[in-house]
């Protein structure tokens, strides 16, 4: 069974700093595309980036510079760092990842940025 958890969210000011991690189990990300999307209030879930298993990283143009995907091979974990954070990116983040056995999602994680 494929798990994904994420966590690392929470309330940070405007212009700080989180970093969101999602672990897996029974899935290896080194062999997935493994992507960060989240969702506000109100609107669609959005794709934020994405690593690929070959290591190729992608960035939607609002995190563009401020945000970065990266993976831990022996923890099995992808990280999204985001930094300069605006209030809006406040949004419940979500861990997606891919493979040629499916598709699965956490729960995700809120992350509140406040003005």
């Amino acid at each position: 069974q494929v798990q994904l958890m994420e966590s690392g969210g929470g309330l940070v000011q405007t212009g700080g700093s989180l970093r969101l991690s999602c672990a897996a189990s029974g899935i290896m990300f080194r062999s997935s595309v493994v992507g960060w999307y989240r969702q506000a209030p109100g609107k669609q879930r959005e794709w934020v980036a994405t690593i690929t298993d070959g290591g190729s990283t992608n960035y939607a143009s609002s995190v563009k510079g401020r945000f970065t995907i990266s993976r831990d091979h022996a923890l099995n974990t992808v990280y999204l760092q985001m930094s300069s954070l605006k209030p809006e990116d406040t949004a419940v983040y979500y861990c997606n990842a891919h493979n040629w056995r499916g598709t699965y999602w956490g729960q995700g994680t809120q992350v509140t940025v406040s003005s």
